[in-house]
């Protein structure tokens, strides 16, 4: 006689109870192959359960092939292969866990969100547009957005731009990848060096040959980039040295794209942050034909909005909507629709605005704090003006290496330059990033007085 124990468990019947039950003594070896199970009446007086709960636990077993039936005889154990024991893996060595650290300088990303309009917005959209909002979208994302985006570029990036030939998509990843098809595999793909890994990455990830585009003072040297045919790089505000590329310079580069016959990808990520000026005209206002023109609303509202876009020459958007016009848009029409009326109606100007001062009193209150830190005879601060980021050079006989590990035993995580070069840096620069725009301000002056001297 079987005996079980059938406990009431929340959400789990008591027939799949039993059903579990005579299938893991079935599959473990305790209920043999051929062996005669108790019938439906003599197991449910047995378990004072109901003869149906019985009956739904045996037909179960008998629709997956544990037992079967032989008829007027009674219910019989199938042979069954029991599944191989998983051999317990080796468990990897886990990395060290660093304690949180007191301040963090490698972190990103924006604040004072404007939550108030955004849902209104959100609410407006859902009464307006209804059903509109399940139905498919256009490939290249709803007019309304690209109208909007088109106005944007014109009013702040003096750019002339036919929303026909925007592209929107979730994420600049997205993007990328899309270009990879557009543009070909059987070209080579320069990169900023040093620059944002990540890029480089996910070319690589696409099949295609990526080399280092080097960069001097100006920025992107054309003599390096002879055997290159795209050229992916942020004219307006380099990463991470944010270096902003004067036009002379532009215009030699964009010499270089109509001799090679190629293609410049201006990525604009961070332009819109700015102190000192005016963000500069974007490169593709210089040159329509030749330039791919990206950014994203990631950085300038918030990480989770995976809304960025392409403005591709127009014969580059012909040839996506004969090539790959099949893709649908990524990005969904509630949001698109949202989105469009914060940048219409000039909520997306008055945001970036105000986050410019608040980001530019941020930066000014952390450069006075290093500036009169015990070690600021030991720095140089190297600005730009521009983005969520600076520079500090260091005077010290550590490498870049030993001065990271030093300062995360200390409690204060940060990155070199050095860091960022994918090609050997040949030697320690003693520059590191000091990512502002989520800094908290009392960490920062608590950490400074912790450093040690060795520093």
């Amino acid at each position: 006689m079987l005996t079980y124990e059938l406990k009431k468990s929340p959400g789990v019947p008591l027939y799949e109870a039993l059903y579990r039950c005579i299938r893991g003594d079935i599959l473990s070896g305790a209920l043999k192959p051929g062996e005669k199970l108790p019938s439906k009446r003599a197991l449910s007086s047995h378990l004072e359960v109901s003869k149906i709960t019985v009956e739904a636990a045996y037909n179960q077993l008998l629709a997956e092939g544990y037992i079967c039936s032989r008829e007027k005889v009674g219910y019989f154990v199938e042979a069954v292969e029991r599944p191989v024991p998983r051999e317990t893996a080796a468990s990897p060595e886990k990395r060290e866990e660093l304690p949180k650290p007191l301040l963090d300088l490698t972190r990103t990303g924006t604040e004072h969100f404007p939550f108030s309009v955004w849902s209104r917005l959100q609410r407006e959209v859902m009464l307006d547009y209804g059903e509109k909002l399940l139905q498919p979208l256009p490939h290249q994302g709803i007019p309304e957005l690209r109208q909007a985006i088109a106005d944007h570029l014109a009013a702040f990036r003096g750019m002339e731009t036919d929303p026909d030939n925007i592209l929107i998509g979730a994420g600049t990843d997205f993007l990328y990848n899309l270009l990879i098809q557009l543009l070909g595999r059987d070209k080579t793909y320069a990169v900023e060096e040093p620059g944002y890994g990540k890029i480089r990455k996910i070319y690589a990830a696409g099949g295609v040959r990526c080399i280092s585009a080097p960069m001097d003072s100006r920025g992107v040297r054309p003599d390096g980039l002879k055997n290159a045919q795209v050229l992916h790089f942020s004219p307006s505000h380099h990463f991470p040295t944010g270096l902003v590329t004067p036009v002379q310079r532009r215009l030699e580069l964009l010499n270089w794209a109509k001799q090679q016959n190629g293609w410049i990808i201006e990525d604009d990520y961070d332009s819109e942050f700015r102190f000192d000026a005016h963000p500069m005209p974007a490169m593709q206002s210089l040159d329509s034909q030749r330039v791919i023109y990206m950014n994203s609303f990631s950085k300038t509202l918030a990480p989770s909005i995976r809304i960025s876009y392409l403005v591709l020459p127009p014969a580059l958007m012909q040839q996506f909507r004969q090539t790959l016009g099949f893709y649908s848009c990524t990005v969904a029409s509630f949001e698109q629709f949202t989105l469009a009326r914060f940048l219409s109606r000039g909520h997306f100007e008055k945001h970036i605005n105000r986050m410019r001062k608040f980001y530019k009193s941020r930066r000014n209150r952390v450069v006075s704090l290093l500036e009169n830190s015990p070690f600021a005879d030991k720095i140089t601060i190297l600005e730009q003006d521009a983005g969520l980021h600076f520079l500090v050079k260091v005077d010290t006989p550590l490498s870049d290496g030993e001065l990271t590990a030093r300062l995360a035993a200390s409690g204060i995580r940060v990155k070199a330059l050095s860091e960022y070069y994918h090609l050997p840096a040949g030697e320690d620069r003693h520059c590191f990033l000091v990512n502002y725009s989520v800094l908290d301000e009392a960490a920062l002056e608590a950490a400074l007085h912790r450093l040690p001297e060795w520093l």
